[in-house]
């Protein structure tokens, strides 16, 4: 059984931060699926999720927010040099891609770090030892990052929706939509959810 998950997101968007969990609960149920995390570089400078989209966020998941991060809620939010990084450690060392997503998303919304300049970065390419060279910290997205764009597109033409954060997860040639909402406050139970989807998948083949 070839399993693979596909992770539409933006790092500086508050749900996209409330389904990661859901995306670690799956990995750490199927270690050997291949995650796809597809940043979808959403938050360009000119606006944010706001204050109210955070609250909602905290209350419908278990994730916390930091009193730094909310404090600047309203503020700009700019997520391209993040979607630069990503899509570099995709090239380079794709099993560590979601660890860092984790890392920026708790650097981010818990103790405030924009990540709006090469310096913001610093603490977590010193943490996860990494070398990226000086195009990912440009205003403008890599190649990398574009093609990662692309690949996005077309996915959601596929599932009929631009709306974001989005998780499909593919069983050989079956695709799962997992509707994350239905998990945020226990992720764990998205696990059992497809294992559902899978048993029902074998048995269609018999």
């Amino acid at each position: 059984m070839t399993t693979e998950l596909y992770f539409i997101f933006d790092s500086h968007c508050p749900w996209s931060y409330a389904t990661t969990p859901l995306v670690n609960a799956l990995q750490n149920a199927y270690p050997n699926m291949t995650v796809h995390l597809l940043h979808c570089a959403h938050y360009i400078g000119s606006d944010s999720a706001g204050e109210e989209q955070i609250q909602a966020a905290a209350k419908a998941s278990g994730v916390k927010f930091g009193r730094e991060h909310t404090r600047y809620a309203n503020s700009p939010k700019n997520s391209i040099k993040t979607a630069n990084l990503l899509a570099w450690m995709q090239d380079k060392q794709a099993n560590k891609q979601l660890p860092l997503l984790n890392a920026l998303q708790t650097a981010h919304f818990v103790e405030g770090n924009p990540f709006s300049n090469k310096h913001d970065f610093n603490a977590i390419v010193e943490q996860f030892k990494l070398s990226p060279n000086n195009k990912v910290f440009r205003d403008e997205l890599t190649t990398d990052a574009e093609n990662i764009l692309e690949g996005i597109a077309e996915i959601q033409q596929v599932i009929g929706t631009t709306s974001f954060p989005a998780l499909i997860m593919t069983v050989n040639d079956n695709a799962i939509f997992i509707d994350h909402s239905k998990y945020l406050k226990k992720p764990q139970e998205v696990v059992a959810a497809v294992e559902k989807e899978i048993a029902a998948i074998k048995q269609a083949k018999h």
